[in-house]
């Protein structure tokens, strides 16, 4: 549920960016399915990151108050991820902007709320995209490749294990989190994947996306397969029901620069539905995440602020929601308890 500042822009200097509407979609309009399990209430705080004793059970969420500061440990915890949805603040839309500004986003009053300033060790460089686990946890992905872990109640920030320079996957990329369904349930013990949109060589924007996922445990990312038909500057998104979804260009620069919204198959890295939707410019950077049935982009078509808009596949619509000023949001992302419908 990713998305970014895309550093391709700055091979553009020699003339300014253009949105082309395309007609219609490939395949139709998008309706996600619905699925009822492990949805949880959309009153309570985020879950704490760093708490690894978090309950195995869902419990019900007190009523909304300033969070007490946690100190930061000195080394990284792994995250051991609960069967159930442990807080219901994870399922709120969660986003981080170029000046490191952690802020929670509520679809119904399409509302946003400062959490803090993340304070991660990375000089130089500004957050790419962002993705966020069942549990709360948000990661976070600078434009030089480090990945951080951060904590939505407090914006208290520690490094991963992982390495930038490892495998064959590019950096940086679009990140999303999806729920791993079977006839059997879950088939991993976090009950989710958080899958990975790069482009070859790091360029993003100039070649078409691979589709990858990180292990989480061992932070060692693995491609699955370039996404075909060829999407460009791809942010993810997933659901509850175990469906993912890019958010992405359908040319590369210098060629139509229409916003599409497709379906992507987690095994073949086939798009089996898209819309195009010319009505959203996405400027210099975005991001965007699925929520009760909805899209909501994140863009910065004047690179200073922000415009929130909210794509309806049961009607096609796209309405403007909300916007911040003087903040530029370039990642996004949601839990896979969110409501689905």
């Amino acid at each position: 549920m990713r998305t970014h500042r895309r550093l391709f822009f700055l091979l553009l200097a020699a003339g300014p960016l253009a949105v082309v509407a395309a007609c219609g979609s490939r395949t139709g309009l998008l309706v996600p399915v619905e699925h009822d399990a492990g949805v949880a209430d959309t009153g309570g705080d985020a879950a704490d990151a760093f708490d690894s004793t978090l309950p195995d059970v869902a419990e019900e969420p007190d009523a909304v108050e300033e969070p007490d500061a946690i100190e930061e440990p000195d080394t990284f915890i792994p995250f051991d991820a609960p069967d159930e949805c442990p807080d219901a603040g994870s399922t709120l839309i969660y986003v981080i902007t170029t000046a490191n500004v952690l802020m929670s986003f509520y679809p119904p009053t399409a509302s946003f709320n400062t959490i803090g300033t993340i304070s991660c060790p990375d000089p130089g460089s500004q957050p790419f995209s962002m993705a966020v686990t069942r549990g709360g946890i948000a990661y976070v992905l600078f434009q030089d490749g480090n990945l951080f872990q951060v904590s939505t109640k407090t914006a208290a920030c520690q490094p991963t294990p992982f390495n930038p320079t490892q495998g064959v996957f590019p950096t940086p990329f679009g990140m999303g989190f999806s729920a791993d369904m079977s006839d059997a349930g879950p088939i991993n013990d976090a009950g989710e994947t958080l899958y990975l949109a790069g482009d070859p060589g790091g360029m993003v924007g100039t070649t078409p996306v691979v589709l990858g996922s990180l292990d989480t445990t061992t932070f060692l990312s693995h491609p699955i397969a370039t996404v075909t038909p060829p999407i460009f500057a791809s942010e993810l998104t997933g659901t509850g029901s175990g469906q993912l979804f890019g958010f992405y260009l359908s040319a590369p620069i210098g060629g139509s620069m229409a916003a599409t919204i497709g379906q992507i198959d987690k095994t073949t890295a086939h798009v089996t539905m898209s819309t195009n939707l010319p009505a959203i410019n996405i400027g210099g950077g975005w991001a965007f995440a699925f929520w009760g049935g909805d899209f909501y982009t994140f863009t910065a078509p004047d690179t200073a602020d922000t415009v929130v808009q909210r794509y309806r596949p049961s009607d096609g619509s796209v309405v403007t929601v909300a916007g911040l000023t003087g903040l530029e949001v370039v990642g996004a992302g949601v839990s896979t308890c969110a409501p689905q419908m």
